[in-house]
């Protein structure tokens, strides 16, 4: 019997309500040995309280030592084994947009991103430049042909953007063009079977056009690709838990994510105060609330300590407007750590905290990384993240005689 077996048959329905309340990236690392991390210099005197009458622990989003992608690690999040359900980022993100892939179509997840007069990538974001200055740009893109191929290209957000290429028999195991650090030139897209070889053959002369098209932009001259992916087939968050979930997302990618896992998106926030309204005027109509905040992710990215630190305090600030609405089960956490010191996602086990009435508090009395390593949740693979909201929800019966 696997986990969604088990909840199958374990899940029982009542009034209760869960939030799962999700800053990306959240874990962080000190600038210095033995210093204070993002969210322990961070002031979080709302999540520092709702420590102290919780409990706590590190999440670890797929196995010790690995570093999770973002779709990987928001599947354990959503108690979905990422080693048995893998996605790839570019179904994400068009399923994000709204864009429903068939059978035919491989989505990849795009980054424009400007190359140096050596042909060497200076920014793998293109500056992170305006939603609306790269959707243009997609406009453009738009007149690339290909013979026996049909593309689409949507934009997502600031430099993100997803192309869809359609034809029969499309393979999706293309490795990525991003070579994840400046100073070197994009990779060749390279296939790992014959199906995927033509995928590959699309998107290389997909990118030979785009680069004509994008030659005289100052900044996003050129582009990456991520996450060659087919649509998956996941069971549901109804058939699973039982549960009306409902995902409240600025970006898409999270968006989609949620979509595919049965969630229904509401509202069309795109502040996290807007978020919240949304979580207010939503909260009758389900019982489980996934409510995603970005910066603390981007931020980290970015080597910007600081930056983390503020956007950690704007998560606290709405922690009460939550505390409101008496959510059965609260959960803070993230999907996996990015430290501004790496700037890049990492291995490191993600601060987490449950608050439930019926939950067993612990000696934290601070969110942070050091506290949660001596929490009463221990350290924990994410995948069992939702059994423990589920049970300290009371919508879980006992097992066994």
């Amino acid at each position: 019997m696997d986990m969604h077996e088990l909840t199958r048959e374990l899940h029982q329905k009542n009034d209760s309500k869960i939030v799962l309340l999700v800053a990306d990236g959240l874990g962080g690392l000190p600038l210095t040995p033995g210093g204070r991390t993002e969210l322990e210099t961070a002031a979080t005197p709302n999540l520092d309280a709702l420590a102290s009458r919780g409990v706590c622990g590190g999440m670890i989003p797929v196995k010790p030592g690995i570093t999770p992608g973002s779709g990987p690690g928001h599947l354990a999040l959503f108690g979905y084994d990422p080693l048995q359900y893998r996605i790839g980022r570019g179904a994400l993100e068009a399923t994000g947009v709204g864009f429903e892939l068939g059978p035919d179509d491989v989505a990849v997840r795009c980054n424009f991103c400007t190359l140096d007069a050596e042909g060497n990538i200076a920014d793998r974001r293109a500056g992170r430049i305006p939603t609306e200055e790269s959707a243009e740009l997609v406009k453009r893109l738009r007149d690339i042909r290909i013979d026996g191929v049909e593309i689409f290209v949507e934009p997502v957000k600031e430099h993100r953007f997803v192309v869809v290429f359609r034809a029969p028999g499309l393979g999706d195991r293309v490795d990525d063009t991003d070579p994840q650090q400046t100073g070197v030139p994009p990779l060749d897209p390279v296939a790992h079977d014959e199906a995927s070889r033509r995928t590959a053959d699309i998107a290389r002369k997909f990118i030979e056009q785009a680069r004509q098209i994008l030659a005289d932009q100052p900044k996003a001259n050129c582009l990456t690709m991520r996450g060659f992916a087919r649509h998956p087939n996941l069971p549901s968050y109804e058939d699973v838990y039982g549960l009306r979930a409902a995902a409240i997302a600025v970006y898409p990618m999270y968006r989609g994510l949620a979509r595919l896992v049965g969630m229904q998106i509401v509202g069309q926030a795109q502040t996290l105060e807007e978020q919240i309204d949304v979580l207010e005027a939503e909260w009758q109509n389900f019982d489980f609330f996934f409510v995603h905040f970005k910066y603390t992710d981007s931020t980290g990215e970015d080597g910007d300590f600081q930056a983390k630190v503020k956007r950690i305090e704007q998560l606290d600030a709405v922690v009460p407007r939550i505390e409101a609405l008496n959510p059965a089960v609260l959960i803070v956490t993230g999907d996996h750590s990015t430290p501004s010191f790496l700037r890049r996602h990492s291995w490191h086990p993600v601060p987490t905290l449950l608050v439930a009435d019926a939950c067993r508090t612990d000696a934290c009395q601070q969110f942070g990384e050091r506290d949660c390593v001596q929490g009463g949740l221990g350290q924990f693979e994410g995948k069992y993240l939702m059994l423990l909201a589920l049970a300290n929800a009371g919508r879980l019966e006992k097992f066994g005689a």
